[in-house]
């Protein structure tokens, strides 16, 4: 699993090319979904995976659509995804579950599975800070208990987030 999961991270980091920051945050929401998956149910080798592959249609987007929205990501992003993955032999089950999360990773509540609840969890572990300018506690409290669909992931994002851990 973790060849494949290196050669998938390869054909990531070549698509990006010379796109440090989307590299970083591929890894970065990678680090955090290995983590969640210490404690939360769901594939291993999947959500690792879609978390490599999660942003993969930002350029295509861009270069389609002028912006890197969400929804243009979700259209994008799954017909790449689905590219490097055949390429690399997976099976079809795989590659359509790893399609169907990066289609919906930006809408909550049009997949239910824990393999989708760790790879949006993983992703608002980066994203929480960077795009949520929050006043306080409070304030970061309740979004983390309204945005986080784990324990794990608002245990952490708490530990994270929250003055008293800072």
């Amino acid at each position: 699993m973790e060849q494949r999961l290196a050669r998938i991270r390869a054909a990531m980091e070549e698509y990006f090319g010379a796109d440090q920051r989307r590299i970083d945050h591929a890894l970065r929401v990678t680090e955090f979904a290995k983590r969640l998956l210490l404690h939360e149910p769901g594939d291993k080798e999947l959500v690792l995976a879609t978390a490599l592959l999660h942003d993969i249609g930002i350029p295509e987007a861009e270069r389609k659509h002028g912006s890197a929205a969400g929804n243009f990501q979700e259209v994008e992003g799954p017909p790449l995804a689905r590219a490097i993955l055949a390429g690399l032999g997976y099976s079809e089950p795989f590659i359509a579950e790893v399609c169907l999360i990066i289609a919906s990773h930006h809408s909550p509540g049009e997949v239910e599975s824990d393999n989708f609840r760790l790879l949006w969890d993983a992703d608002w572990l980066v994203n929480f800070g960077e795009e949520l300018n929050l006043p306080d506690d409070r304030a970061r409290r309740k979004a983390i208990s309204e945005i986080f669909l784990t324990p794990t992931g608002k245990k952490v994002a708490g530990e994270i987030y929250l003055d008293a851990h800072h």
